[in-house]
Parts: C-alpha cells; sequence; structure tokens
C-alpha cells in the first residue's frame, strides 16, 4: 500500500508538483518539525528557497493521541476540531490539561531548532508551509492561521499525501493546497511510507544547516 520509499522520496516527488514556483524570489518553505523537515528540504532545495521550521503541536485525543482535537501554533494561536470534541464529549478542562502539556513541548522545540536565529520576514512573500501528509488537517489548519496573522502575499500547503477531507478543509483557508496524492481510503500518514521513522531533533537541526548552506552556495553562483 506505502507509494513513498521515505520522506526524502516524498519532498523529491512534492518538489515537482511544485515546479511552477521554481525561480520565485519571494519564496519561502516552513517546515512542520518534526516530520515535514526531510519532506521540506528536499523541496526547498530544489525551488530553491529558504528553509525554516513553523512550530505547531497536534492536541491528541487523551487515549486516542493519533486523533487530534486541535492544535497549537507558534503565536499563541489555537485551532479546535469541534466535530471531534463534540462527538466525543470532551470537557474543556480536558482540553485546557493537553494544551498546556503540548504548549511547554512547543516552546523546548522553539528553542531546540531555532536558538537565537531571528524568525524569517513573512510579509508579503509566498509562503510554502510542508508537512509530511495530513490525515484531519488540525494542525496545518493552526499553522495557516499564525502565519496568515504575519502578512504573508500568499499562503501554499504542500504535503506528500492527504485525506480528502484534510484537502478540502485546508482549500478554504490556504490559497493554495498542493497535494501529491489524496488517496479515497485514508487512514493515517504513516500508511503510505515504507519508512516513516520518526525524525529526529539533531536531524531538524541538520537539515536546516545543511539548507541554509546549500541556498547561500546557490546565490553564491548566480
Amino acid at each position: 500500500m506505502a507509494s513513498f520509499r521515505d520522506r526524502r522520496e516524498a519532498g523529491q516527488l512534492l518538489a515537482k508538483d511544485l515546479a511552477h514556483y521554481v525561480g520565485r524570489t519571494d519564496l519561502l518553505v516552513l517546515a512542520l518539525p518534526r516530520g515535514g523537515v526531510p519532506v521540506a528540504f528536499e523541496a526547498a532545495k530544489a525551488l530553491p528557497a529558504p528553509l525554516d521550521v513553523f512550530l505547531v503541536r497536534k492536541l491528541g485525543v487523551p487515549g486516542h493521541e493519533e486523533l487530534a482535537m486541535g492544535a497549537l501554533a507558534s503565536g499563541g494561536v489555537r485551532v479546535l476540531n469541534g466535530s471531534v470534541v463534540s462527538s466525543m464529549g470532551i470537557p474543556q478542562e480536558t482540553i485546557e490539561r493537553v494544551a498546556a502539556r503540548e504548549q511547554k513541548e512547543l516552546e523546548r522545540r522553539e528553542r531546540a531548532y531555532r536558538g537565537d536565529r531571528p524568525w524569517p520576514e513573512v510579509r508579503n512573500r509566498t509562503v510554502i508551509l510542508i508537512d509530511d501528509g495530513l490525515a484531519t488537517g488540525a494542525t496545518m489548519r493552526a499553522a495557516v492561521a499564525a502565519v496568515r496573522q504575519r502578512g504573508p502575499a500568499r499562503i501554499v500547503v504542500a504535503v506528500p499525501t492527504a485525506s480528502p477531507d484534510a484537502v478540502a478543509l485546508l482549500e478554504r483557508e490556504a490559497d493554495e493546497v498542493v497535494a501529491h496524492m489524496v488517496p479515497m481510503s485514508f487512514y493515517a500518514v504513516g500508511q503510505w511510507y515504507n519508512d516513516f521513522a520518526q525524525t529526529t531533533d539533531e536531524e531538524v537541526r541538520s537539515l536546516l544547516e545543511k539548507a541554509a548552506s546549500l541556498l547561500a552556495e546557490e546565490r553564491d553562483i548566480r
């Protein structure tokens, strides 16, 4: 059933789907850590475009953590999946407890990945938000809402695979959605990868550094 060998191959295929942006000087690629970073690295390298991370944490339903009842994003944005919250009768205090825990992890990762680097300029740029896939779309919705507050010219959501429901949801909130494949039968993102091993913090840092180095070389050649 798997369609991608790993995130690297998925990113290379996605880069081809984004070919209409090659050469644009206003591009900024933002990856959703951790799994979105290896995918976005390949796309940013092909475009070529600067690569950075945008921190989003899924709010998993207690006992069913794979199911998102919402998400948090850098900038204090919270998006809730109303249908999941209401259908499962999740009380507000549970949402607040999970949100507090995930906020701490978001802040930890912000320090770990970005360190002292300034936030990249977003205003009036075309921002391509990349993850390794979309199941419910809640995480990406939080990212779109938070980036929108920073005044970009255009927000593009790009993923190797997504559920039809997630694509329909994001098409209403992003300016463009690029999904390499949208299977009708969609259970989880990992089912479409042969290798879906967890991306480490060290891999994230390494890919960000490598992307910056490659882009500098590209600009020197020009």
